[in-house]
């Protein structure tokens, strides 16, 4: 089995040597870079995995450096570890295509059960495939199996309910998801979620595997039953 290989970009040394030390004494391989520019060369030169990336850094910031690693592969986990803590900053790499952003100074223990759970929904869209429970979910046909029978949705509700279970209990925003599934430049209002939500709800009331609940305020999440 191939032991996967993690990029640490961060400009302090002491702590990229124990985020590397702790990551792979967790069984993966790592490689360390001191800034964006030192990282994206080392990316086009070897195969990485995943990425952890501090934000403030000099020569090229985590903010440039993302914005460049989603421009070319949008499909590599990103995790932020950073000391820039306000919701602004979270937004931002958010915004960019970071999967999940820690706060220094960061609980080692968490960080590799973050980088464990981003590499098992990597591997999801890897295969292209989901299976909670019972139910099987089949990016490429757009299908859902369970026991043997087999739903097909319109696109747009299979990907919306894709992107959900893909990352369980996590709580999506519907502007979040109508960048996702629609498009930023989509003339769709984010309504248009309610109401493809509520047909996922019908299409799925008696699956005892998986409920979308509404978290009030906030958007929707899907939760494991």
């Amino acid at each position: 089995m191939r032991i996967l290989k993690l990029l640490i970009v961060e400009d302090d040394p002491k702590l990229c040597q124990l985020y590397s030390i702790v990551l792979n004494k967790a069984g993966y391989e790592t490689v360390c870079a001191d800034n964006g520019q030192m990282a994206w060369d080392i990316l086009e030169k070897e195969h990485i995995d995943l990425i952890l990336t501090d934000l403030m850094m000099p020569v090229m910031d985590g903010y440039e450096f993302i914005r460049s690693v989603r421009q070319s592969n949008p499909l590599i986990p990103v995790l932020i570890i950073t000391a820039k803590d306000d919701f602004q900053s979270k937004s931002r790499g958010f915004g960019l295509g970071s999967d999940d952003y820690m706060t220094k100074p960061v609980d080692v223990n968490e960080m590799v059960l973050r980088v464990r759970a981003l590499l098992r929904r990597a591997h999801i869209l890897e295969e292209r495939q989901i299976q909670v429970g019972e139910t099987v979910l089949n990016y490429d046909a757009m299908t859902i199996e369970r026991k043997g029978e087999c739903r097909l949705l319109p696109q747009k509700e299979f990907f919306l309910l894709y992107k959900l279970l893909s990352y369980p209990n996590k709580i999506f925003t519907r502007n979040q998801l109508m960048d996702e599934i629609w498009g930023r430049d989509s003339t769709s209002i984010p309504q248009t979620v309610d109401v493809h939500i509520n047909r996922l709800r019908r299409h799925f009331e008696g699956n005892p595997d998986f409920e979308i609940v509404t978290v009030r305020g906030l958007g929707y999440k899907a939760v494991m039953r």
